[in-house]
């Protein structure tokens, strides 16, 4: 592909890698059609600009950013998920020196895996017309994804053959993980200390599994882990890198492994992308993670195609529980019975997929998704559809929002933090803070309904909504039409009746703040949704 962009380009071509093994793969490649390229790498040896396209080590050239001091058309980024926008970053330094000598520089972003754990989705718009990222993504559109399903079935991918381990699986479960999906290494390192024996009987099955594999690839968790299972395998056919193994004995294993001298490589972290061993035939995945795309990463590691391998064996004894084609939902995995589900918008009929909660039907019973992510077309430009499925209402003009805005998309008014409101709540002599964990309709004369709610300890407040008043029917409807559990659209409730028919299946606040009246007692001053602050919520399950 990008021998072909090279022919089709008037200027010159810089093609970036953050690795030199990767600059140095891709310029094998691009020369194996008979063409000639320069390589710009201090790991290599070489820093030369002369041909019209240039593999470039990312590091090298940042440091070098005065020798760029001509007219390039079109940059290709390599792994291009680790790109994070940022002018003043490696990539950002040589993009920014390059468009100076042209303005309308194209950059063109390669991956697997278009996600990354901390940043999420790095394009903005998908040419399909949905949504992912947003204007902060370091890349506006994805202009065309190969799914893997497809090059499996059309042969330019190895088949993965993924077996369920007979034996104990390592528990991770009771680790958590911090907004961002990672896990702690002092908490894998304990739980895996106490689990050595379950270690020791995964290597056994490794290398009883392995005896007509070729190449074993092992994911450790944590540099400690990788120790011990080093410890378990034969030492004359096994080698292991982690971060701070010295590039040149790094080096020096990675050719001794692909050229077979080596059954067993253990690495950590430092693996997962651009690793380049066609013979591998077996992935052992021996680490938690929250990410599809890394998992999938992991696992691309041996799907090269290669001489009479006609399958990868894999075995996952994390208990990751993906679908290797699962796609990635680009939020946190909320729990582990969480699973991709689709989601039609009501507003432009567009299919989701977020995370969400399915019953023995497979009918979806809840989701997590906060906002549609189709994409609309006015005319002029592509506009992410309006319709929130999760908001948080502004006090000053009633417009929906994202649970985490703090000022209105629509008239710009600051948003009061939840935090805020029930901390003031808190200190109040008297007011009242439910931590609601349930709530319950009772209908009662003339059309009228009292919903009452409930906190953990017994605790309740109640308010009353009249159907006869349309006042009071918008703003049931406001809170309520679209919190309704196992429907695909609003409900526009009319009649008492008709919320009384769905009284199960509406959503409880996550707090409700009452006021003590001198007459009427607690009254309900405010209810908070969709909460995602500090404080904790009820258990509802």
């Amino acid at each position: 592909m990008i021998a072909e962009l090279a022919r089709l380009a008037r200027k010159k071509i810089l093609v970036l890698a953050h690795v030199k093994e990767l600059v140095e793969q891709n310029s094998e490649k691009y020369k194996s059609f008979g063409l000639k390229a320069s390589i710009f790498s201090a790991g290599l040896k070489q820093k030369s600009l002369i041909h019209q396209v240039t593999f470039a080590s990312v590091q090298s050239l940042s440091r070098n950013i005065d020798q760029l001091n001509e007219e390039y058309s079109l940059v290709i980024i390599d792994e291009c998920h680790r790109v994070n926008g940022d002018d003043k970053s490696q990539y950002g330094k040589v993009i920014s020196a390059l468009k100076e000598h042209n303005a309308s520089l194209k950059v063109l972003g390669l991956t697997a895996t278009p996600y990354r754990l901390g940043m999420g989705w790095i394009y903005q718009h998908h040419y399909h017309g949905f949504a992912r990222g947003n204007s902060d993504s370091p890349f506006k559109k994805c202009i065309f994804e190969l799914p893997l399903r497809y090059m499996i079935s059309n042969k330019y991918l190895t088949p993965p053959k993924q077996v369920d381990p007979a034996i104990k699986h390592y528990d991770f479960t009771s680790l958590t993980t911090d907004n961002f999906g990672r896990f702690s290494e002092t908490e894998m390192n304990s739980l895996l200390d106490s689990q050595t024996r379950a270690t020791k009987s995964i290597i056994d099955h490794v290398i009883e599994q392995s005896t007509s594999r070729k190449g074993v690839m092992i994911f450790a968790a944590t540099v400690m882990h990788a120790k011990e299972i080093f410890s378990y395998l034969p030492q004359n056919e096994t080698a292991l890198v982690i971060g701070d193994t010295h590039q040149a004995e790094r080096d020096a294993i990675i050719k001794n492994f692909k050229n077979k001298q080596i059954k067993y490589l253990i690495n950590v972290s430092v693996l997962t992308t651009g690793f380049d061993a066609p013979h591998v035939d077996f992935i052992a995945i021996l680490r938690p993670t929250e990410s599809v795309s890394l998992y999938q990463q992991i696992v691309g590691r041996g799907l090269r195609l290669a001489d009479d391998k006609k399958e990868c064996l894999v075995m996952d004894f994390a208990g990751n529980q993906f679908d290797l084609f699962q796609p990635e939902v680009g939020a946190k995995k909320p729990s582990s019975d969480n699973e991709p589900v689709q989601v039609l918008c009501p507003g432009c009929g567009f299919a989701n997929i977020f995370w969400g909660k399915t019953d023995e039907q497979g009918k979806v019973i809840e989701h997590f998704g906060r906002r549609c992510q189709g994409l609309l077309d006015n005319g002029e430009e592509e506009q992410q559809c309006d319709y929130r499925f999760k908001f948080k209402e502004c006090d000053e003009c009633g417009a929906e929002n994202d649970i985490a805005a703090r000022q209105c998309h629509q008239c710009h008014s600051i948003m009061a933090d939840p935090d805020d409101k029930l901390r003031a709540a808190l200190n109040l002599k008297n007011a009242m803070v439910l931590r609601c964990s349930g709530l319950s309709i009772t209908t009662l004369a003339d059309e009228k309904i009292k919903v009452t709610y409930f906190d953990e300890d017994g605790a309740s407040c109640s308010e009353v909504y009249d159907f006869n008043n349309s006042k009071s029917v918008y703003v049931f409807n406001k809170q309520y039409a679209k919190r309704v559990s196992g429907v695909s659209s609003p409900i526009n409730f009319k009649q008492a009746s008709t919320v009384q028919q769905y009284a199960y299946q509406l959503k409880a606040p996550d707090f409700v703040i009452a006021n003590q009246h001198k007459k009427y007692g607690w009254q309900v001053k405010e209810k908070l949704f969709d909460y995602e602050g500090s404080y904790r919520v009820a258990d509802k399950s």
